[in-house]
Protein backbone atom coordinates (compact mmCIF):
# COMPACT_ATOMS: atom_id res chain seq x y z
CA UNK A 1 0.00 0.00 0.00
CA UNK A 2 1.12 3.72 -0.88
CA UNK A 3 0.86 6.41 1.72
CA UNK A 4 -0.02 8.42 -0.61
CA UNK A 5 -0.64 11.36 1.98
CA UNK A 6 3.10 11.17 2.55
CA UNK A 7 4.17 11.05 -1.31
CA UNK A 8 2.11 14.47 -1.90
CA UNK A 9 4.29 15.97 0.48
CA UNK A 10 7.11 15.51 -1.45
CA UNK A 11 5.52 16.95 -4.55
CA UNK A 12 5.30 20.54 -3.46
CA UNK A 13 3.36 21.66 -6.69
CA UNK A 14 0.39 19.80 -5.73
CA UNK A 15 -0.16 22.35 -2.97
CA UNK A 16 -0.68 24.87 -5.73
CA UNK A 17 -4.29 26.30 -6.49
CA UNK A 18 -5.55 27.47 -10.16
CA UNK A 19 -8.34 29.80 -10.21
CA UNK A 20 -8.32 29.42 -6.93
CA UNK A 21 -9.21 26.23 -6.34
CA UNK A 22 -6.78 23.50 -4.85
CA UNK A 23 -5.10 21.92 -8.05
CA UNK A 24 -6.18 18.60 -8.93
CA UNK A 25 -3.13 16.57 -11.53
CA UNK A 26 -4.56 14.73 -13.72
CA UNK A 27 -2.64 15.20 -16.80
CA UNK A 28 0.44 12.27 -15.57
CA UNK A 29 0.25 10.87 -19.03
CA UNK A 30 1.47 13.70 -20.81
CA UNK A 31 3.79 14.54 -18.34
CA UNK A 32 4.30 13.84 -14.17
CA UNK A 33 5.12 16.21 -11.80
CA UNK A 34 8.68 15.63 -10.21
CA UNK A 35 9.28 14.99 -6.11
CA UNK A 36 11.44 17.23 -4.32
CA UNK A 37 14.19 14.35 -4.55
CA UNK A 38 14.51 14.80 -8.47
CA UNK A 39 14.56 18.61 -8.06
CA UNK A 40 16.92 18.41 -5.84
CA UNK A 41 19.44 15.81 -7.07
CA UNK A 42 19.68 18.23 -10.01
CA UNK A 43 20.31 21.58 -8.47
CA UNK A 44 23.01 19.51 -6.38
CA UNK A 45 25.13 18.53 -9.04
CA UNK A 46 25.09 21.64 -11.18
CA UNK A 47 25.51 23.21 -7.31
CA UNK A 48 28.48 20.89 -6.79
CA UNK A 49 29.86 18.36 -9.64
CA UNK A 50 29.03 20.12 -12.51
CA UNK A 51 31.78 19.61 -15.07
CA UNK A 52 31.71 18.00 -18.33
CA UNK A 53 32.09 13.38 -18.49
CA UNK A 54 34.53 10.90 -19.89
CA UNK A 55 37.19 12.75 -20.94
CA UNK A 56 38.22 14.96 -17.77
CA UNK A 57 40.65 14.27 -15.87
CA UNK A 58 40.14 16.84 -12.75
CA UNK A 59 37.92 15.83 -10.18
CA UNK A 60 34.86 17.74 -11.05
CA UNK A 61 34.67 15.91 -14.26
CA UNK A 62 35.61 12.30 -12.17
CA UNK A 63 32.75 12.84 -10.11
CA UNK A 64 30.38 13.88 -13.08
CA UNK A 65 31.00 10.76 -14.59
CA UNK A 66 30.58 8.83 -11.67
CA UNK A 67 27.46 9.92 -11.65
CA UNK A 68 26.48 10.07 -15.06
CA UNK A 69 27.39 6.21 -15.88
CA UNK A 70 25.78 5.34 -12.27
CA UNK A 71 22.30 6.67 -13.39
CA UNK A 72 22.67 4.34 -16.51
CA UNK A 73 23.42 1.24 -14.49
CA UNK A 74 20.13 2.28 -12.81
CA UNK A 75 18.47 2.55 -15.91
CA UNK A 76 19.27 -0.75 -16.96
CA UNK A 77 18.45 -2.54 -13.43
CA UNK A 78 15.17 -0.80 -13.49
CA UNK A 79 14.29 -2.32 -17.23
CA UNK A 80 16.07 -5.49 -16.89
CA UNK A 81 19.07 -4.21 -19.22
CA UNK A 82 22.34 -4.86 -20.13
CA UNK A 83 24.21 -1.17 -19.14
CA UNK A 84 25.89 -1.61 -22.68
CA UNK A 85 22.95 -1.33 -24.17
CA UNK A 86 21.11 1.89 -22.68
CA UNK A 87 21.57 5.06 -25.04
CA UNK A 88 20.51 8.14 -23.07
CA UNK A 89 18.61 10.06 -25.93
CA UNK A 90 16.48 13.46 -25.47
CA UNK A 91 12.82 11.47 -25.41
CA UNK A 92 11.57 8.18 -26.04
CA UNK A 93 10.67 9.93 -29.98
CA UNK A 94 14.32 10.34 -30.62
CA UNK A 95 14.73 6.81 -29.53
CA UNK A 96 12.45 5.76 -32.17
CA UNK A 97 13.91 7.78 -34.71
CA UNK A 98 17.54 6.46 -34.15
CA UNK A 99 16.01 2.94 -34.49
CA UNK A 100 14.20 3.69 -37.98
CA UNK A 101 17.35 5.32 -39.30
CA UNK A 102 19.73 2.95 -38.37
CA UNK A 103 17.83 -0.28 -38.44
CA UNK A 104 15.03 -0.07 -40.75
CA UNK A 105 15.95 2.11 -43.09
CA UNK A 106 19.36 -0.28 -43.79
CA UNK A 107 17.60 -3.98 -42.83
CA UNK A 108 14.56 -3.67 -43.88
CA UNK A 109 13.77 -4.15 -47.87
CA UNK A 110 10.64 -4.79 -50.87
CA UNK A 111 9.37 -8.36 -49.13
CA UNK A 112 9.86 -7.35 -45.37
CA UNK A 113 6.93 -5.73 -43.33
CA UNK A 114 7.34 -3.74 -40.44
CA UNK A 115 4.27 -4.52 -38.74
CA UNK A 116 2.70 -2.32 -36.14
CA UNK A 117 -0.93 -0.76 -34.62
CA UNK A 118 -3.59 1.49 -34.89
CA UNK A 119 -3.33 2.52 -31.31
CA UNK A 120 0.49 3.61 -31.57
CA UNK A 121 1.46 7.44 -30.60
CA UNK A 122 2.90 9.32 -33.44
CA UNK A 123 6.27 8.65 -32.40
CA UNK A 124 5.81 4.70 -33.20
CA UNK A 125 4.48 6.12 -36.55
CA UNK A 126 6.16 8.95 -38.24
CA UNK A 127 9.48 7.05 -38.37
CA UNK A 128 8.99 4.25 -39.59
CA UNK A 129 7.26 6.06 -42.23
CA UNK A 130 9.75 8.32 -42.99
CA UNK A 131 12.22 5.80 -43.90
CA UNK A 132 9.99 3.71 -45.67
CA UNK A 133 10.06 4.87 -49.15
CA UNK A 134 13.86 4.68 -49.11
CA UNK A 135 13.88 1.13 -47.50
CA UNK A 136 11.10 -0.37 -49.96
CA UNK A 137 9.45 -2.51 -47.34
CA UNK A 138 5.68 -2.66 -46.31
CA UNK A 139 3.66 -1.25 -43.18
CA UNK A 140 0.72 -2.94 -41.71
CA UNK A 141 -1.19 -1.99 -39.32
CA UNK A 142 -3.37 -4.30 -36.88
CA UNK A 143 -7.03 -2.66 -36.46
CA UNK A 144 -8.33 -1.68 -32.61
CA UNK A 145 -11.31 -3.47 -31.73
CA UNK A 146 -14.43 -1.30 -30.25
CA UNK A 147 -13.41 -2.30 -26.99
CA UNK A 148 -10.06 -0.74 -27.53
CA UNK A 149 -8.10 -4.32 -27.65
CA UNK A 150 -6.12 -5.46 -30.71
CA UNK A 151 -7.59 -7.49 -33.55
CA UNK A 152 -5.42 -10.35 -32.76
CA UNK A 153 -6.70 -12.80 -35.46
CA UNK A 154 -5.79 -9.84 -38.25
CA UNK A 155 -2.23 -10.03 -36.49
CA UNK A 156 -2.06 -13.80 -36.69
CA UNK A 157 -2.89 -13.75 -40.39
CA UNK A 158 0.13 -11.41 -40.94
CA UNK A 159 2.51 -13.06 -38.91
CA UNK A 160 1.98 -15.86 -40.50
CA UNK A 161 3.27 -14.60 -43.77
CA UNK A 162 6.64 -15.05 -42.01
CA UNK A 163 7.97 -11.43 -43.26
CA UNK A 164 7.36 -9.83 -41.05
CA UNK A 165 11.12 -8.22 -40.20
CA UNK A 166 10.05 -5.75 -37.62
CA UNK A 167 7.24 -5.67 -35.15
CA UNK A 168 6.60 -2.39 -32.78
CA UNK A 169 3.53 -2.21 -30.64
CA UNK A 170 2.91 -0.02 -27.24
CA UNK A 171 2.96 -1.96 -23.77
CA UNK A 172 0.23 0.87 -23.04
CA UNK A 173 -1.60 3.02 -24.88
CA UNK A 174 -1.96 6.36 -23.82
CA UNK A 175 -5.74 6.55 -25.02
CA UNK A 176 -7.67 3.96 -23.87
CA UNK A 177 -5.32 2.62 -21.78
CA UNK A 178 -5.00 -0.83 -23.18
CA UNK A 179 -2.06 -3.44 -21.98
CA UNK A 180 -1.00 -4.71 -25.10
CA UNK A 181 0.16 -9.11 -24.19
CA UNK A 182 3.40 -8.26 -25.41
CA UNK A 183 5.45 -11.38 -24.75
CA UNK A 184 2.81 -13.15 -26.41
CA UNK A 185 2.67 -10.78 -29.32
CA UNK A 186 6.42 -11.08 -29.45
CA UNK A 187 7.36 -14.70 -29.24
CA UNK A 188 4.36 -15.29 -32.15
CA UNK A 189 6.37 -12.91 -34.05
CA UNK A 190 9.99 -14.60 -33.72
CA UNK A 191 8.86 -18.20 -34.07
CA UNK A 192 7.40 -17.07 -37.86
CA UNK A 193 10.43 -14.99 -38.56
CA UNK A 194 13.65 -15.84 -36.95
CA UNK A 195 15.37 -12.75 -37.98
CA UNK A 196 12.57 -10.29 -36.82
CA UNK A 197 13.15 -7.61 -34.34
CA UNK A 198 10.74 -6.38 -31.44
CA UNK A 199 10.24 -3.21 -30.55
CA UNK A 200 8.36 -1.80 -27.85
CA UNK A 201 6.90 1.56 -26.53
CA UNK A 202 7.53 1.78 -23.12
CA UNK A 203 6.36 5.46 -22.64
CA UNK A 204 3.59 4.46 -20.70
CA UNK A 205 4.18 1.10 -18.83
CA UNK A 206 7.47 2.13 -17.68
CA UNK A 207 6.12 4.48 -15.33
CA UNK A 208 3.25 2.67 -14.10
CA UNK A 209 4.24 -1.19 -14.28
CA UNK A 210 7.13 -3.49 -13.16
CA UNK A 211 9.11 -3.90 -16.50
CA UNK A 212 11.69 -6.27 -18.09
CA UNK A 213 12.89 -6.60 -21.06
CA UNK A 214 13.94 -9.71 -21.40
CA UNK A 215 10.28 -10.43 -20.11
CA UNK A 216 8.91 -8.81 -22.83
CA UNK A 217 10.37 -10.60 -24.87
CA UNK A 218 11.91 -7.35 -26.93
CA UNK A 219 14.97 -6.65 -28.25
CA UNK A 220 14.47 -2.99 -27.63
CA UNK A 221 12.37 -0.43 -25.52
CA UNK A 222 12.26 3.17 -25.54
CA UNK A 223 10.77 5.64 -22.97
CA UNK A 224 11.02 8.92 -21.69
CA UNK A 225 11.82 10.62 -18.16
CA UNK A 226 9.54 12.92 -17.89
CA UNK A 227 6.49 10.93 -17.41
CA UNK A 228 8.10 8.55 -14.55
CA UNK A 229 8.61 11.17 -11.89
CA UNK A 230 12.29 12.36 -14.07
CA UNK A 231 12.73 15.66 -15.81
CA UNK A 232 12.30 16.74 -19.27
CA UNK A 233 15.20 16.24 -22.07
CA UNK A 234 15.53 12.67 -21.24
CA UNK A 235 14.58 9.45 -22.73
CA UNK A 236 15.94 5.79 -23.25
CA UNK A 237 16.50 3.46 -25.91
CA UNK A 238 17.23 -0.03 -24.18
CA UNK A 239 18.15 -2.87 -25.94
CA UNK A 240 20.42 -5.83 -27.14
CA UNK A 241 24.13 -4.13 -27.13
CA UNK A 242 25.21 -7.04 -30.35
CA UNK A 243 22.24 -5.33 -32.21
CA UNK A 244 23.93 -2.18 -31.11
CA UNK A 245 27.16 -2.65 -31.93
CA UNK A 246 25.74 -3.76 -35.82
CA UNK A 247 24.08 -0.22 -36.39
CA UNK A 248 25.66 2.59 -37.53
CA UNK A 249 25.39 5.92 -35.62
CA UNK A 250 22.70 8.72 -35.62
CA UNK A 251 24.21 11.83 -35.07
CA UNK A 252 28.58 12.19 -35.40
CA UNK A 253 30.99 14.53 -33.27
CA UNK A 254 32.36 14.70 -30.40
CA UNK A 255 31.82 11.46 -27.72
CA UNK A 256 30.78 9.09 -30.21
CA UNK A 257 34.34 8.63 -31.63
CA UNK A 258 37.30 6.64 -31.21
CA UNK A 259 39.51 8.40 -33.79
CA UNK A 260 39.29 11.04 -36.22
CA UNK A 261 41.41 11.63 -38.84
CA UNK A 262 40.75 13.89 -42.14
CA UNK A 263 40.58 10.84 -44.31
CA UNK A 264 37.97 8.99 -41.73
CA UNK A 265 36.34 7.96 -38.60
CA UNK A 266 36.45 5.41 -36.06
CA UNK A 267 33.93 4.73 -33.32
CA UNK A 268 33.29 4.28 -30.01
CA UNK A 269 31.57 1.47 -28.28
CA UNK A 270 28.11 0.95 -27.59
CA UNK A 271 26.57 2.86 -26.13
CA UNK A 272 28.36 6.19 -26.65
CA UNK A 273 28.45 5.23 -30.21
CA UNK A 274 24.81 7.11 -30.49
CA UNK A 275 25.50 9.85 -27.67
CA UNK A 276 27.10 12.03 -29.80
CA UNK A 277 28.23 15.44 -28.27
CA UNK A 278 27.91 16.89 -24.45
CA UNK A 279 25.07 14.40 -23.04
CA UNK A 280 22.14 14.71 -20.66
CA UNK A 281 24.14 15.06 -17.70
CA UNK A 282 21.88 16.62 -15.06
CA UNK A 283 19.03 15.01 -16.73
CA UNK A 284 20.48 11.60 -16.26
CA UNK A 285 21.27 11.93 -12.48
CA UNK A 286 17.72 13.45 -12.19
CA UNK A 287 16.23 10.31 -13.98
CA UNK A 288 17.89 8.28 -11.61
CA UNK A 289 16.82 10.05 -8.01
CA UNK A 290 13.12 9.35 -10.16
CA UNK A 291 14.36 5.64 -10.57
CA UNK A 292 14.98 5.67 -6.67
CA UNK A 293 11.52 6.76 -5.82
CA UNK A 294 9.48 4.29 -7.66
CA UNK A 295 11.72 1.62 -6.95
CA UNK A 296 11.55 2.67 -2.84
CA UNK A 297 7.95 2.47 -3.01
CA UNK A 298 7.67 -0.82 -5.32
CA UNK A 299 6.19 -0.64 -8.88
CA UNK A 300 4.02 -3.60 -8.17
CA UNK A 301 2.63 -0.91 -5.29
CA UNK A 302 2.26 1.54 -7.70
CA UNK A 303 0.37 -0.52 -10.16
CA UNK A 304 -2.10 -1.43 -7.41
CA UNK A 305 -2.67 1.78 -6.55
CA UNK A 306 -3.76 3.03 -10.04
CA UNK A 307 -5.54 -0.22 -10.12
CA UNK A 308 -7.64 0.97 -7.11
CA UNK A 309 -8.40 4.64 -8.39
CA UNK A 310 -9.65 3.06 -11.74
CA UNK A 311 -11.86 0.53 -10.09
CA UNK A 312 -13.41 3.98 -8.73
CA UNK A 313 -13.12 5.95 -11.55
CA UNK A 314 -14.09 4.08 -14.00
CA UNK A 315 -17.65 3.57 -12.60
CA UNK A 316 -18.19 6.89 -11.51
CA UNK A 317 -17.63 8.27 -14.78
CA UNK A 318 -20.02 5.85 -16.45
CA UNK A 319 -22.42 6.87 -13.93
CA UNK A 320 -22.39 10.28 -15.50
CA UNK A 321 -25.38 10.73 -17.67
CA UNK A 322 -23.92 11.53 -21.71
CA UNK A 323 -20.61 10.43 -20.65
CA UNK A 324 -18.79 7.75 -23.06
CA UNK A 325 -15.60 6.13 -21.46
CA UNK A 326 -13.72 4.57 -24.60
CA UNK A 327 -11.41 1.38 -24.18
CA UNK A 328 -11.16 -1.79 -21.50
CA UNK A 329 -13.70 -1.43 -18.47
CA UNK A 330 -11.45 -3.78 -16.66
CA UNK A 331 -8.76 -2.05 -13.98
CA UNK A 332 -6.59 -5.10 -14.49
CA UNK A 333 -6.31 -5.09 -17.65
CA UNK A 334 -5.58 -1.13 -18.47
CA UNK A 335 -3.43 1.63 -17.17
CA UNK A 336 -4.62 4.91 -15.25
CA UNK A 337 -5.09 7.13 -19.01
CA UNK A 338 -8.88 6.91 -19.34
CA UNK A 339 -9.87 8.93 -22.69
CA UNK A 340 -14.23 9.84 -22.15
CA UNK A 341 -16.55 11.89 -24.21
CA UNK A 342 -19.35 13.90 -23.22
CA UNK A 343 -22.36 14.12 -25.21
CA UNK A 344 -22.31 17.51 -27.35
CA UNK A 345 -19.43 18.83 -25.73
CA UNK A 346 -16.31 18.90 -27.88
CA UNK A 347 -13.58 17.99 -25.66
CA UNK A 348 -11.63 21.06 -25.93
CA UNK A 349 -14.49 23.19 -24.34
CA UNK A 350 -14.29 20.25 -21.42
CA UNK A 351 -10.81 20.78 -20.90
CA UNK A 352 -11.38 24.63 -20.32
CA UNK A 353 -14.30 24.30 -18.14
CA UNK A 354 -12.70 22.01 -15.90
CA UNK A 355 -9.69 23.82 -15.67
CA UNK A 356 -11.43 26.72 -14.20
CA UNK A 357 -12.79 24.15 -12.09
CA UNK A 358 -8.73 23.53 -10.75
CA UNK A 359 -9.01 19.84 -12.43
CA UNK A 360 -5.96 19.64 -14.95
CA UNK A 361 -6.66 16.98 -17.89
CA UNK A 362 -6.09 16.49 -21.45
CA UNK A 363 -7.81 17.28 -24.56
CA UNK A 364 -7.27 16.52 -27.82
CA UNK A 365 -6.10 13.61 -30.33
CA UNK A 366 -3.18 12.72 -27.64
CA UNK A 367 -0.35 12.25 -30.77
CA UNK A 368 -2.64 9.30 -31.61
CA UNK A 369 -4.71 10.48 -34.97
CA UNK A 370 -5.13 6.90 -35.81
CA UNK A 371 -6.47 5.61 -32.85
CA UNK A 372 -8.85 8.84 -32.01
CA UNK A 373 -10.36 8.17 -35.21
CA UNK A 374 -10.97 4.57 -34.74
CA UNK A 375 -13.15 5.77 -31.71
CA UNK A 376 -15.11 8.12 -34.37
CA UNK A 377 -14.12 11.06 -32.91
CA UNK A 378 -11.14 13.80 -33.71
CA UNK A 379 -10.44 14.00 -29.97
CA UNK A 380 -10.89 13.23 -26.85
CA UNK A 381 -10.58 14.12 -23.17
CA UNK A 382 -8.50 12.72 -20.65
CA UNK A 383 -7.72 12.18 -17.29
CA UNK A 384 -4.96 9.96 -15.90
CA UNK A 385 -3.30 8.86 -12.96
CA UNK A 386 -0.29 8.34 -10.78
CA UNK A 387 0.81 7.20 -7.73
CA UNK A 388 0.09 11.27 -5.93
CA UNK A 389 -3.55 11.04 -7.06
CA UNK A 390 -6.21 10.16 -4.40
CA UNK A 391 -9.93 9.04 -4.23
CA UNK A 392 -11.33 12.66 -3.52
CA UNK A 393 -9.15 13.31 -6.61
CA UNK A 394 -11.91 10.94 -8.68
CA UNK A 395 -14.90 12.76 -6.77
CA UNK A 396 -13.18 16.51 -8.06
CA UNK A 397 -13.01 15.00 -11.74
CA UNK A 398 -16.80 14.05 -11.23
CA UNK A 399 -17.99 17.30 -10.17
CA UNK A 400 -15.48 19.07 -12.69
CA UNK A 401 -17.57 17.45 -15.55
CA UNK A 402 -21.13 17.74 -13.60
CA UNK A 403 -19.77 21.40 -13.67
CA UNK A 404 -18.95 21.64 -17.22
CA UNK A 405 -22.44 19.97 -18.51
CA UNK A 406 -24.11 22.64 -16.47
CA UNK A 407 -21.95 25.65 -17.61
CA UNK A 408 -23.14 24.18 -21.76
CA UNK A 409 -26.34 23.60 -20.63
CA UNK A 410 -26.28 19.76 -21.52
CA UNK A 411 -28.43 17.10 -19.88
CA UNK A 412 -30.66 19.92 -18.68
Amino acid sequence: MLDVTAIREDFPILRRTVHGRPLVYLDSAATSQKPRAVVEAMSRFYAEHNANVHRGIHALAEEATEQYEAARAKVARFVGADPRGVVFTKNATEAFNLLAYCWARLRLREGDILLSTQMEHHANIVPWQLVQPEAGFELRWVPVLPDGTLDLEYFDEVVATGRVKLFTVTAMSNVVGTINPVRELAAKVRAANAEAIVVVDGAQSVPHLPTDLLDLGADFLCFSGHKMLGPTGIGVLAGDPDLLDRMPPFLGGGEMIANVTLEGTTFNEVPYKFEAGTPVIAEAIGLAAAIDYLTALGMDNVRKHEIDLLSQAIPALQAIEGVTVHGPTDPNVRGAAVSFAVDGLHPHDVGTIMDREGVAVRAGHHCAKPLVRVLGSVATTRASFYLYNTPEEITALVNAIEATKRFFKVGT
